[in-house]
């Protein structure tokens, strides 16, 4: 079953990094993709540990009882520290890479850290426990989704700001909009564990957040593989 569970719960990551690569109109090599999930994976454990300081410092031993905890929550313990992580990681992986030099290029090593990251996140959350197939299906449909959204949100800005414009506007949101994406995410997935009615309706609210990020993370990349048809300036 434990052999059962570790497939099922990388396995969504794993077919979002199938697509991606395949939607890549000139590949690069794999083992800069393989480098960059692998910072993806070695982030997670040093990541959790800023998360459970941070969570100690803001709640201490226990867990917030109100929305608007629940909401701080989401942002400063979970969203904040994974994208600012994987925004590092990603600095890291392309700072003197040079098949980094196109457009699309930034979702692609972007979307390769943060579906590392979610694969081993995963296998934290599905292995070894007593409903992992639930949670696995959950996950599968819902987290691993908004990671990979969350990561073409990064990449998209990443490369405008170093091929577009460097701007202070592109610098900002290559962390900002990713982690507002994030934090929307967790807080509606989180306010069900403190009020259950309010729980209810966030649910189909985050359903259908999850939809529209999935539309925009869609647009994102098409508007990367149109620019790369024309000549870098």
């Amino acid at each position: 079953m434990k052999t059962l569970s570790f497939i099922l719960a990388i396995a969504p990551a794993l077919l979002l990094l199938a697509y991606i690569y395949w939607r890549d109109p000139q590949k690069e090599p794999l083992k800069e993709l393989i480098k960059a999930v692998a910072w993806g994976i070695a982030i997670c454990v040093p990541v959790a540990f800023v998360e459970l300081w941070i969570h100690g410092v803001l709640f201490g031993a226990g867990e917030p009882t109100t929305i608007v905890g629940s909401t701080a929550k989401a942002f400063l313990v979970a969203a904040l520290p994974e994208e600012s992580a994987k925004l590092l990681a990603m600095w890291l992986v392309l700072r003197k890479n040079p098949h980094f030099d196109e457009h699309f290029d930034g979702i692609v090593y972007a979307v390769c850290i943060g579906l590392g990251f979610a694969a081993i996140e995963n296998v934290f959350y599905v292995v070894g426990k007593e409903n992992w197939m639930s949670i696995a299906l959950g996950r599968a449909l819902l987290a691993v989704p908004g990671h990979y959204a969350f990561a073409v949100l990064m990449g998209y800005y990443y490369s405008l700001y170093h091929f577009v414009e460097r701007s202070t506007k592109n610098a900002i949101a290559i962390l900002l909009v990713p982690v507002m994406a994030h934090g929307v995410y967790d807080a509606l997935a989180m306010s069900g564990a403190v009020n259950p009615m309010i729980g209810g309706i966030a649910f189909c609210v985050l359903v259908y957040f999850c939809i529209k990020m999935q539309k925009e993370a869609q647009r994102k990349l098409i508007s990367m593989i149109e620019r790369d048809k024309q000549p870098l300036v």
